[in-house]
């Protein structure tokens, strides 16, 4: 690990972890033991994918997209001792809500989760008159606490930073409209409770004629680094045979996180293993959650794989900064 480049955080050694293989040179690569959750773990699951993990109690907890067979979107709670073989609830979360004005969402889907204040913050795409941001946390994955939708619809991809900034809670997002969306530009938004949000910021943009021509989307929780705050993102191209989904990377300003700093011209990872090329919905390359360990500077990226399973790559801090500024924009 390059001594320049620092993962600010906590150690965390018993990342889920596998080598670069010998034959490959990629800055990312892929766990051998893809997918690592298959579609029917559980018997209600038509697939299980773009779900978020995290450490706890020196093991590890996550909150889980579930499509039923039922075709109806659901967040599952699930535990894993590894990171790599876990065990999902069968019943969906039923959060704790007073309002029942929101309580009774329509569908819940693309968690993230991330440890802030002592509590673990979920954020999630929730149907309210149509896609908006769901905010709750969780103490001890058994009583989960719903709050205020973050944002009016239409929103996707609200995930927030793992630490306050200037005294703010901080929150990236996507506007968004009421369909499969089109188009989409990163926002950032600051709240002083978790409930007001405003202070928008343009963060970024789709490129034309790229990888990332349609459409862009926060992927991860931010990664605090002594660099900056590193963003895996994921990014959306328009092709002859539907869209095309690609993880991408972007370093943004500490202490102003709507300013990019370096952001990557080439692409990642992209849809070109069979279980990311054919599923419910082809050609998909969704990260959604990242473990880190400040020790080694070891990243294990979780991703949705066309839409149908959850599978793990892997990058070193040091390796992926470089990449980053060496094949900036």
């Amino acid at each position: 690990m390059n001594d320049n480049v620092k993962i600010i955080g906590e150690s965390l050694s018993n990342i889920p972890w596998e080598n670069r293989p010998p034959d490959s040179e990629n800055v990312v690569w892929r766990s051998a033991k893809n997918p690592i959750i298959p579609r029917d773990l559980i018997p209600k699951s038509n697939s299980i994918f773009n779900s978020a993990t995290i450490p706890y109690k020196n093991k590890f907890a996550g909150v889980f997209r579930v499509d039923h067979k039922s075709r109806i979107m659901k967040l599952h709670r699930g535990f894993s001792d590894d990171g790599f073989s876990w065990e999902i609830d069968e019943n969906p979360i039923e959060f704790i809500c007073d309002d029942i004005e929101i309580a009774n969402f329509e569908y819940g889907y693309d968690p993230r989760l991330v440890k802030l204040d002592e509590k673990y913050y979920i954020t999630w795409c929730n149907g309210y008159h149509g896609p908006t941001i769901g905010v709750a946390y969780t103490e001890d994955f058994e009583n989960f606490y719903q709050l205020e939708n973050a944002y009016l619809p239409f929103n996707r991809n609200g995930v927030l930073f793992p630490r306050k900034i200037n005294s703010k809670y901080t929150m990236l997002n996507r506007p968004s409209d009421n369909g499969h969306t089109p188009f989409g530009d990163i926002f950032y938004s600051e709240s002083p409770d978790m409930i007001h949000w405003g202070c928008h910021r343009h963060v970024m943009t789709p490129i034309p004629n790229t990888w990332q021509s349609t459409k862009v989307g926060a992927g991860p929780n931010p990664i605090e680094t002594n660099i900056g705050w590193l963003l895996i993102y994921h990014g959306v191209l328009t092709s002859c045979n539907g869209f095309v989904y690609s993880m991408g990377a972007a370093i943004l300003d500490l202490e102003k996180p709507w300013k990019i700093l370096y952001r990557t011209k080439s692409y990642l990872m992209s849809p070109q293993k069979l279980y990311e090329c054919v599923g419910d919905v082809p050609n998909v390359f969704f990260p959604c959650s990242a473990l880190t360990d400040s020790e080694t500077g070891r990243i294990a990226i979780y991703y949705g794989a066309a839409d149908t399973v959850t599978c793990l790559a892997y990058a070193k801090v040091d390796e992926l900064i470089e990449f980053i500024k060496n094949n900036t924009i």
